[in-house]
């Protein structure tokens, strides 16, 4: 193999994470590289481009705590925020440390010279990197495909069936029939972008999801940031949205069915039709079992009160040559389906690794702290949570990277190994009972049953936490 490169840090992902990572990393003084498998930067936001793509997560928190979210909208589109993450990684220099076109396809541990060796595919080329610490900010998306069910007669369908997560560019569907196929927050988003040309778009749904509507733009933070230096007034507004978020999640789970009554309300006042909303928004399971799905504005039910899109809520039997047969007999004409029935998730983005030629199965591996591997020297994995902004965890994570690198930098050590946990645990990494959560649970590393090998989805905790925690304790270090 030719082309041999070394870096203290290797950096997996140039996405929202991998960028943020190479931020503390640079900051910090070592060397590293941020490897890319894409030919753009924006990880996720750059693969999801479907109509109407948007974070249901506010941009002050979604954001970096270092660079200021200037934009309009507080609940941005996809587009704006991948032009976000470019514009911080090109004005903090990071971008010449970006190597586009670099899947990383193994990565293997030599406890002889302590280091990684991690093979990759640039050009159809095998090649070398090898580095100190290894940190994978791949998310847990998996980039090649979505999640397919198996619809019985897809094939006889004689009109446009697409996945979200490959949109084709050329797809029109000015006065189409559209069926969106799904409940969650992709079927959300596209059903008032598609019903803004179409000539009616039916969303079809197994089960409803909770919805509740926020403002797109956020008029104290407007204020704010009008009055206010702009990393002054974006510490502000991104605190007081913390707080809110966490408040907002804990009475959820105290006190589940004032939240229901409270979600109903909310939907009455945009679409005032108890009977409609019992059958269609009214989930079986308990708010935040699953991420709640946000609508912008209440956008997604302007649609449906103008007669441009409806909701279905049934099973699929079959596809026809002109539709979908329902299980309930009813039948829906369709020009285009969109399967919006969610993603397939990959734990570190696929990559095979190997300790001394032992191959590591993550699903035998307990989590430390939610970014390390037990048994797996100097590497780290950036997961962000899942009741809040992803970046809020993936921030916390870059800052104990570092802080554990100039830890063994000050000390003179080479490795640093989280041990095995005091007893294994069943408990899944990902504590969600989404069906494209529980689909990959088996293949994601364990959570124990205390700290430090305990997750928690609670960031102010863990704010805490992180600041005062003993790097030594379930470590294993060697010199």
């Amino acid at each position: 193999m030719s082309d041999f490169r070394n870096v203290d840090v290797l950096i997996v992902g140039a996405g929202l994470s991998g960028v943020g990572a190479a931020w503390h990393v640079q900051r910090n003084g070592w060397t590293y590289a941020v490897l890319e498998a894409r030919n753009r930067l924006g990880g996720t936001w750059d693969l999801f481009r479907y109509p109407g793509v948007r974070s249901d997560s506010d941009m002050f928190t979604l954001g970096y705590p270092f660079q200021p979210w200037r934009g309009a909208k507080s609940l941005a589109d996809g587009d704006s925020i991948r032009r976000y993450i470019e514009d911080t990684a090109r004005e903090h220099g990071i971008d010449r440390h970006v190597r586009h076109g670099v899947r990383v396809v193994s990565a293997a541990w030599s406890w002889k010279g302590s280091r990684w060796v991690v093979e990759t595919q640039e050009g159809g080329r095998s090649r070398v990197w090898t580095c100190s610490f290894l940190y994978v900010c791949a998310g847990y998306y998996d980039y090649a495909r979505g999640h397919q069910p198996d619809f019985e007669g897809v094939e006889r369908f004689g009109g446009r069936f697409v996945h979200p997560q490959f949109w084709p560019e050329d797809l029109d569907v000015a006065g189409k029939r559209v069926v969106v196929i799904g409940s969650g927050a992709t079927a959300v988003t596209l059903v008032p972008a598609l019903a803004e040309t179409a000539a009616h778009v039916t969303m079809v749904q197994r089960s409803p999801a909770y919805l509740v509507s926020r403002p797109g733009t956020d008029r104290t933070a407007d204020v704010l940031r009008r009055l206010l230096p702009a990393r002054f007034a974006h510490a502000l507004i991104r605190g007081r949205n913390v707080l809110g978020g966490q408040l907002t999640y804990w009475l959820s789970r105290r006190f589940p069915e004032r939240t229901k009554r409270y979600l109903r309300g909310g939907l009455l006042r945009l679409l005032p039709d108890p009977a409609y909303l019992d059958r269609h928004f009214t989930p079986r399971y308990q708010p935040w079992d699953q991420r709640l799905c946000v609508v912008p504005d209440g956008d997604f039910f302007r649609p449906l009160s103008a007669g441009r899109a409806s909701v279905v809520t049934d099973g699929i039997a079959r596809f026809t040559a002109g539709g979908i047969e329902l299980e309930s007999g009813e039948s829906l004409d369709a020009d285009v389906v969109v399967s919006a029935t969610g993603l397939s998730l990959l734990p570190l983005g696929g990559i095979r690794l190997s300790v001394d030629g032992r191959a590591v199965d993550l699903a035998r591996t307990t989590a430390y702290r939610g970014l390390m591997l037990s048994g797996v020297p100097n590497l780290a994995f950036c997961v962000g949570y899942v009741n809040a902004s992803w970046t809020l965890r993936a921030d916390l994570s870059s800052r104990y990277v570092v802080r554990l690198l100039d830890h063994m930098r000050r000390r003179g050590l080479t490795t640093a190994m989280p041990g095995l946990p005091p007893r294994q645990s069943g408990r899944p990494l990902l504590s969600l009972t989404s069906t494209y959560v529980q689909r990959a649970a088996h293949l994601f590393p364990r959570q124990g049953e205390r700290d430090p090998w305990t997750v928690t989805q609670n960031h102010l905790l863990d704010r805490a936490r992180f600041a005062f925690l003993d790097l030594r304790k379930g470590m294993v270090f060697d010199d």
